[in-house]
């Protein structure tokens, strides 16, 4: 019997007696061999418009449907409010609106109303408006009346009890389209999402509103900036680069509906919004501009994928002069990223408040252009690359499908896997050819548990991120998808998802923690290291930090049995006495963390006594583990 004591903190692991060693298979990790420079982008963020990943998730928004959209249901979430015996009716107004942008309105008309029953409208939110005590909440909204001085109360009430959060008065509405703000300041409440905000009047007039917004604290006062708690699990993930502004999202059922990203810039008032391929409107107040600082907030690269000519409902634009206005559209994207103030559309972003140029290194043209069943990718790319080449010189160009005319920098590869595909995968680029384009896995996933994954979809996971790591001097950039989920009903178009949250609160999947794990251990340059004996479900790799003097060494047991190995540490010189081992692993591979249970499956760190350059270990069942040791 193994002479080891078993503790909650080491996870039924355990140091073994010398003795064992041969007993055990052999992880050898060679220090002073290095194979492969770790790319300094290896890991970061896939996002797009998706299972309400931008309206109702990481944008901070509060108010659903802000813009007064076209046709049945565009009133869904705007019920009206008549209190005592006020009389209110409502509709939406196809005939007026704040801008061209918008041309419609949500038409209010009062009939009866006092300052004891007042009428008018409510918006429910994203499944709730989430309220915390001794907070200030920004507001606006584009509004006119026939009834010029008339007042409107702004009130943020509990769905249940009745009771006010916070109420402000707006004043002074005129005949005229104008916009108006507010701020609506929380008290001793107590933190809840079953909330409305209530828009009402104390006397007979008709109203026309849009854009009526709410928004919480942000993630560094950014005005209309990001949820906190979401940025803040991004940021624990360390990500080196963000892919923008998604997959399907940029490319739209329909040409029209592509992301055009002229219509996301400028003020609110100017973007008509469009509708996504997942079934729901964007508002689009997550555009361009705000996909840029949200790479600066978290001091990300961004991936900027341009729009390549094709639609997923099969529609494309030939290469040649159609698809040359794409072409240009692109380039002055890239200008309003990059551009000085002295160029057209850098002038714009100043203009739109960011002075500073963002940095760029890659541009992806298109996004999984495989699925174009013209075929015409390859002359499509082929133009975008020459004219972005032309003018970018030192711009690296992403290629989404496999292209014949020109090489591109980097190819973009999908994989979406059962676990048992990704411990079958975890080999899959050891052998794979150096002396094409690099490769960016710009989506990929084990797909196991609803709405997140599961412990077993995270083993996947992680067997296939030692994969990635062993060859980070191919694989320059990979990242999970789809990154979030709002875990209400009617909230998911897709699983398995990487982050959960409802209005309220969020949590990260077992998946979740094992990229926080990979992500924050991670090493310069890639080591020699060889696994003998361990079995088929058993994965390693190792890096080392030569400034540091560190070295990480990655186990994952996907197996339900303790797994003990020998590990040999060579030519790193003096190894340190002790090591920090960081472990994720449950009884099951089937738990997982929920909404509910937030912190079921999390990583336990401890330090472990080490004998010198050759140690044994026991690692758990159903283990994610990573040892950081000095030398």
């Amino acid at each position: 019997m193994m002479n080891c004591t078993r503790t909650l903190a080491l996870l039924a692991a355990c140091v073994l007696p010398m003795g064992m060693a041969a007993q055990t298979p052999t992880l050898t990790v060679q220090a002073s061999q290095v194979t492969a420079k770790v790319s300094p982008t290896l890991y970061g963020l896939m996002t797009e418009e998706i299972n309400y990943s931008y309206d109702g998730g990481i944008y901070g928004e509060l108010i659903r449907d802000r813009v007064i959209g076209r046709g049945f249901g565009s009133l869904t979430h705007w019920p009206m409010v008549a209190r005592g015996n006020s009389h209110v009716s409502i509709t939406a107004d196809e005939t007026t609106g704040p801008s061209t942008a918008l041309p419609r309105s949500l038409k209010v008309s009062v009939t009866a109303a006092s300052t004891s029953s007042p009428a008018g409208v409510e918006n429910d939110g994203y499944w709730g408006i989430p309220v915390r005590p001794n907070a200030l909440y920004s507001g606006s909204f584009w509004a006119k009346t026939d009834s010029p001085d008339t007042d409107v109360t702004v009130t943020l009430q509990n769905d249940k009890t009745g009771v006010v959060a916070a109420k402000a008065v707006v004043s002074g509405l005129s005949r005229k389209w104008k916009q108006y703000t507010y701020m609506l300041k929380t008290g001793n409440v107590p933190v809840t999402a079953d909330n409305h905000l209530i828009l009402t009047i104390a006397k007979p007039a008709t109203l026309w509103f849009n854009l009526v917004s709410l928004f919480p604290p942000t993630y560094h006062n950014r005005v209309h900036g990001n949820r906190i708690d979401l940025m803040e699990k991004l940021a624990a993930m360390h990500p080196k680069f963000l892919r923008l502004p998604g997959g399907n999202y940029l490319e739209g059922d329909h040409i029209d509906q592509r992301f055009d990203w002229k219509k996301t810039i400028g003020p609110w008032v100017d973007r008509p919004t469009h509708q996504s391929p997942w079934r729901y409107r964007s508002s689009d107040g997550m555009g361009l501009l705000e996909f840029m600082e949200w790479c600066e907030d978290l001091h990300m690269q961004p991936v900027l994928a341009v729009y390549a000519g094709y639609s997923l409902q099969q529609q494309h634009v030939n290469p040649g002069a159609d698809l040359e206005p794409y072409v240009l559209e692109a380039l002055d994207e890239i200008e309003y990223v990059t551009g000085g103030p002295e160029t057209k559309w850098g002038a714009e972003r100043v203009k739109d408040g960011h002075a500073a140029p963002f940095p760029l290194k890659y541009v992806e043209v298109g996004n999984e252009d495989e699925f174009d069943h013209s075929h015409s990718y390859d002359g499509r790319f082929a133009q975008f690359y020459k004219a972005i080449k032309a003018k970018y010189p030192n711009l690296e160009i992403i290629a989404t499908a496999p292209v014949k005319s020109v090489m591109p920098d980097v190819y973009d590869e999908h994989f979406y896997m059962s676990a048992e595909k990704s411990f079958s995968m975890a080999n899959h680029y050891d052998d794979y050819g150096r002396n094409g384009p690099k490769v960016f896995v710009g989506e990929w996933a084990t797909r196991e548990g609803d709405p997140t994954p599961d412990l077993q979809a995270a083993l996947g996971d992680a067997a296939w991120m030692t994969g990635l790591e062993r060859n980070s001097d191919l694989i320059v950039m990979a990242s999970y998808a789809p990154l979030f989920v709002n875990v209400n009903p009617g909230g998911m178009q897709w699983s398995t998802d990487l982050i959960g949250y409802n209005a309220l609160t969020s949590y990260g999947s077992p998946s979740y923690w094992a990229q926080v794990m990979f992500a924050s251990n991670l090493g310069t340059e890639v080591v020699k290291s060889m696994l003998d004996d361990a079995g088929p479900r058993v994965f390693e790799s190792a890096t080392r930090d030569a400034e540091k003097h560190k070295l990480y060494i990655k186990v994952v047991n996907a197996t339900s049995e303790t797994k003990p190995l020998t590990i040999h540490i060579e030519g790193a010189g003096k190894v340190g006495s002790e090591a920090t081992l960081t472990t994720l692993s449950g009884k099951t591979p089937n738990v997982t963390n929920s909404i509910t249970d937030p912190r079921a499956v999390v990583p336990m760190t401890h330090n472990i006594a080490l004998t010198g350059e050759k140690f044994t270990y026991g690692f758990a069942p159903y283990s994610i583990n990573v040892l950081e040791l000095n030398y």
